[in-house]
């Protein structure tokens, strides 16, 4: 298949950009990475009126560092991010989160933006966004604006980006040093979107108690998700086999995956519950 007919914009500025999907009746597409929008083109499963190419605009592809966060150009290639001293010191669940996703061409493509404005909720970095809270910043012909990443991801493939939006940068909070942090998934075949995947964030108190808890699931729900009821029953117990085992049990009793041909809903929540036993272990380890 090749794709339907379209008009082709290289923009060289956010406000070209769009002023382009604006002009064209919002009836139009952002090329970023193009790793997930052009097999989509491919396959003519989506046929926009115009096509507006973001590769030409300097100043979306920088990561920096302000107090406490990181800002990264929706831009970013997920190498640079991968690679980054920066991200691997500030911020490493972000960079391990990366070396999962497809392989190291898609990798030199795949934008970060790209990744989290797409939604795909068996993606491993809205799944990570979601544990750290991360903050999205959104460029508007009328006015710009500010989404957590717990609204951002409305439905499958859904986010709340609005058609004459694009995402400029994304705001993680860094890490302490002291915390902990794992991702695991299992997939059919390495590179492939996640069955069912977790990512675990833990820091722990003067006492050796669970001080803080994030959750966040992937490839179980339309979108990631947080465990939150998961996360409050670890807070305040010992890191120990047995508390582990608690959170998995509930994780069980709350979580209703949909079933495809890929695994049934079954299969889904056992996996996301040893998952998370896997990762909240491996999190603890590198608490110090």
């Amino acid at each position: 298949m090749k794709p339907a007919p379209f008009e082709y914009v290289a923009a060289e500025s956010v406000e070209e950009a769009l002023a382009a999907l604006q002009q064209n009746n919002l009836e139009g597409k952002i090329l970023a990475g193009g790793q997930s929008l052009l097999p989509l083109l491919n396959l003519r499963l989506i046929k926009p009126k115009i096509l507006v190419d973001l590769n030409g605009i300097s100043g979306l592809d920088a990561i920096r560092e302000t107090p406490g966060f990181l800002a990264i150009g929706a831009m970013t290639r997920q190498s640079k991010v991968e690679h980054s001293s920066l991200v691997r010191e500030r911020c490493p669940i972000l960079a391990e989160a990366i070396r999962y996703i497809g392989h190291v061409a898609i990798r030199h493509r795949g934008t970060i933006g790209g990744s989290l404005a797409h939604g795909d909720p068996a993606a491993e970095l809205p799944a990570v966004a979601l544990a750290l809270d991360a903050k999205f910043e959104l460029a508007g012909k009328r006015s710009d604006r500010t989404i957590a990443a717990e609204e951002f991801f409305l439905d499958f493939l859904t986010t709340a980006l609005a058609p004459d939006e694009i995402l400029r940068q994304i705001v993680f909070p860094v890490l302490r040093s002291s915390s902990g942090y794992a991702l695991e998934e299992i997939t059919r075949r390495h590179g492939d979107f996640a069955i069912a995947g977790v990512v675990v964030i833990v820091d722990l108190d003067d006492a050796g108690k669970i001080a803080e808890a994030r959750v966040a699931l992937f490839g179980v729900a339309p979108t990631p998700v947080r465990a939150r009821e998961t996360e409050r029953a670890l807070i305040g117990r010992e890191p120990n086999d047995s508390a582990m085992l608690e959170a998995a049990a509930l994780l069980r009793e709350v979580l209703e995956p949909p079933g495809d041909i890929r695994a049934s809903s079954a299969y889904r929540k056992h996996a996301a519950a040893i998952l998370m036993s896997r990762a909240f272990k491996r999190a603890v380890q590198l608490c110090h």
